[in-house]
């Protein structure tokens, strides 16, 4: 119809008009005058416009079919949506968190304050404004969730449910159960206790444990919060850089959250909970604030009842938060903060309470950690092993003096692990399993289920025959082909030794009575027997005893750490022992000089051993006075005047500074002179007070001498000489 009279020629062309091929293509049909070549040409271009229409109507099908789909799955979606609203079954998203967050506030607007009950209302108005796909919706809503589940003005909460409590001998067992010693931090929390007993309440108070580490300042925090029956909360701020972690971030950032301290009220539900803030000393600093700076609003009592976080910039009362500090090095917290903390000094713990704290505490919880029961069972051979383990005095105490001389206890217990593990290794090596005797017992009866059964029987009608002849009842027996049979409960080899001395015919062995079953009772491994080894009961070996003692120490724990800190067992002229302090706690320090040359003009001193600017000047004070006192005592002695000395502190690679200058950590260092054997210690009369408030087991056997200037330390120790070498 379209091109007239039929031919291939025209059909060609029609074929190449209709193909929407590029202008090129279609040139090349034009000028082909070969009809054949003309028309496979066309054919060409027809069957590749046919492929591309068949690929574009399938991707169209299916963009219709999808947009079908999820037009149907909206419409139906918005039906079911109408229907339950017209039913009141459901309400929307909207409406529903309105719901949530209305019914929180109703059931805080007693305690609430408020100006935050204002801020509520306000948020939550805005909330119901807003459409539930903008941004601004979900920042609203986190923060009314914020402002609604914080226990404004909620005191009831402890742990238990009930009051605080200041029974001040419930404290005093609780701080003695939970550790051993400290008497004076436990006597320092005591009086807290009784202040807030006797006002009727408990302000909240700033106080900060400061010690070396491993004393226990953590578990001290936990055992106050659980004597007082207060929720307990802890964050470290070691390290913390950023005052957002403390007073929260402003809601302008994405992903913006309170602080530290508001997310503490949240975690335990309560507006007076216990706070440890662990390792204040170790506080950060850096381009986003000074958290140190932050927390001084926190710690002041004047302040922190009207506490600001920058997230949900309303008041916080914090003034009912107990917060406890903890602190390894005092000097390192600044100053402002530190005037806002009561400091209680823990010490450390010396041999004794170590010993005790060893014994008591931390063997008996490892122990258990590492599955060591008194009783174990061999794997390989079914035996009920009495594996006793036992951990001498002698070598606890070659472990806390060779290997744990800290103050704290944390390294005796790693060490004390060692032990154990050690242990544990050999006994498993040895076959011995945590599974029950009776567990094993069940394992062998699921194995050989016919010889178990046969087992069993013969019991049953043992225990049968028995309460026949108690009750004198005529039991029939269980089984006829039984009746011969005598089972006599396996021994222990000296049982056995017992019973060849008794008048009692001998017992059958289990293998012996089988063999006399009939052969509807045995089984192909009857009179293997391997078999009859694995069948009998479990029996009982000779006991296992490990110990460990201080010869064989080396082989858990491997070799000392720590050798004899006393070098000399006489001091030699020029050599002096001092005391000094760690963070380990207390130790000797020797002090030694020697003349090097004698010089015409005055005397000099140089001193070596990585000395800090502290003791460098306490070495030139301490020359200075030697030459006034030597000048006082033999005017004509020239020694000072014409000699130059070296004075020199050993373990040259341990840098040694210190402003304590023998004044203070009386305790430790008094520690350190007994570890040492010395008898003999001299103080300035400033640190009596100190020394008399030690236990009674630390001054024991010492001489101790209080002196106020070093004349009297030259009349003492020269004096003595003199009437030595007299004598």
């Amino acid at each position: 119809m379209h091109m007239g009279d039929f031919n291939y020629p025209r059909l060609a062309d029609l074929g190449a008009a209709i193909s929407g091929a590029n202008k090129l293509l279609c040139q090349e049909v034009l000028e082909e005058l070969d009809v054949c070549k003309r028309l496979k040409l066309t054919l060409e271009l027809v069957k590749r416009e046919l492929e591309i229409s068949k690929l574009q109507e399938s991707i169209a099908k299916t963009i219709e079919e999808k947009i079908t789909r999820e037009q149907r799955r909206y419409l139906l979606n918005e039906l079911l949506k109408a229907i339950k609203k017209e039913l009141g079954l459901e309400t929307d998203d909207k409406t529903t968190l309105s719901e949530k967050f209305r019914g929180r506030i109703e059931a805080k607007k007693d305690r609430c304050p408020p100006h935050v009950l204002q801020v509520m209302d306000e948020e939550l108005t805005k909330l119901q404004l807003l459409e539930a796909s903008s941004s601004e919706f979900s920042v609203t809503r986190n923060y009314l969730d914020w402002l609604t589940v914080l226990p404004w003005g909620d005191y009831s909460f402890s742990i238990d449910g009930s009051d605080e409590n200041f029974d001040v001998h419930h404290a005093q067992h609780i701080l003695d159960e939970d550790h051993y010693g400290l008497a004076d931090v436990k006597e320092r929390i005591l009086e807290f206790i009784a202040v807030g007993k006797l006002r009727g309440s408990s302000q909240g108070k700033i106080i900060c444990l400061s010690g070396p580490p491993g004393v226990g300042k953590t578990s001290i925090g936990r055992s106050i919060a659980r004597a007082l029956n207060r929720k307990f909360y802890r964050f470290s701020v070691g390290g913390l850089a950023d005052v957002a972690e403390i007073k929260g971030h402003r809601r302008t950032y994405v992903g913006a959250m309170p602080g530290k301290i508001v997310q503490c009220l949240r975690s335990v539900g309560t507006a007076n909970p216990l706070v440890l803030i662990d390792e204040i000393d170790k506080l950060g600093k850096g381009h986003s604030g000074d958290p140190a700076s932050a927390l001084l609003e926190l710690f002041d009592p004047e302040q922190n009842a009207n506490f600001l976080d920058h997230y949900l910039d309303a008041p916080v009362d914090l003034s009912k938060v107990l917060f406890v500090c903890t602190a390894n090095v005092i000097e390192m917290i600044p100053s402002p903060l530190l005037d806002r903390m009561e400091i209680i000094a823990i010490a450390g713990y010396i041999t004794d309470e170590k010993m005790h704290i060893a014994r008591n505490y931390l063997e008996k919880k490892t122990r258990e950690a590492c599955g060591i029961k008194p009783e174990q069972v061999s794997a390989l051979y079914n035996d009920l092993v009495h594996a006793q383990v036992e951990v001498t005095n002698d070598a606890l105490l070659a472990l806390i003096e060779n290997y744990c001389r800290e103050a704290g206890v944390r390294n005796l217990q790693q060490q004390i692990e060692k032990i154990y593990r050690n242990i544990a290794l050999k006994l498993v090596r040895q076959g011995v399993s945590n599974e029950s005797p009776q567990d094993i017992m069940v394992v062998e009866a699921e194995k050989n289920p016919v010889n178990f059964d046969v087992a069993t029987k013969v019991e049953d009608k043992n225990s049968k025959n028995s309460i026949a002849e108690d009750a004198s009842v005529d039991v029939s027996p269980i089984d006829s082909s039984l009746d011969n049979i005598n089972v006599v409960p396996l021994t222990t080899e000296s049982e056995v030794g017992h019973n060849e001395h008794s008048n009692e015919a001998p017992t059958k062995t289990f293998a012996e009575e089988t063999a006399k079953l009939p052969n509807t009772f045995k089984t192909p491994e009857a009179n293997n027997e391997s078999t009859h080894r694995n069948m009998e009961v479990l029996v009982d070996k000779p006991e296992e005893k490990v110990v460990v003692n201080a010869s064989n120490l080396g082989n858990f724990v491997g070799k000392p750490v720590f050798q004899a800190e006393r070098i000399y067992n006489q001091t030699p002229v020029g050599v002096v022992m001092g005391l000094a302090w760690n963070a380990m706690g207390g130790s000797t320090l020797y002090i030694e000089t020697a003349k090097v040359e004698e010089s015409k003009g005055k005397g000099t001193l140089f001193v070596t051993g990585q000395l800090g600017d502290v003791m460098k000047e306490s070495a030139q004070i301490a020359h200075t006075v030697c030459r006034a006192v030597l000048l006082e005592k033999e005017p004509n002695n020239p020694f000072f005047a014409k000699s130059k000395l070296h004075l020199h502190v050993p373990a040259g690679a341990t840098p040694k500074d210190g402003p304590s200058a023998g004044c203070t950590m009386v305790k430790e260092k008094t520690i350190a002179a007994r570890r040492s054997g010395v008898k003999t210690i001299i103080f300035p009369s400033a640190n009596r007070r100190d020394f008399d408030e030690l236990a009674s087991n630390v001054k024991e056997g010492l001489e101790v001498h209080f002196v106020d200037k070093y004349s009297e330390i030259y009349d003492l120790v020269f004096t003595s000489d003199t009437k030595t070498q007299e004598s």
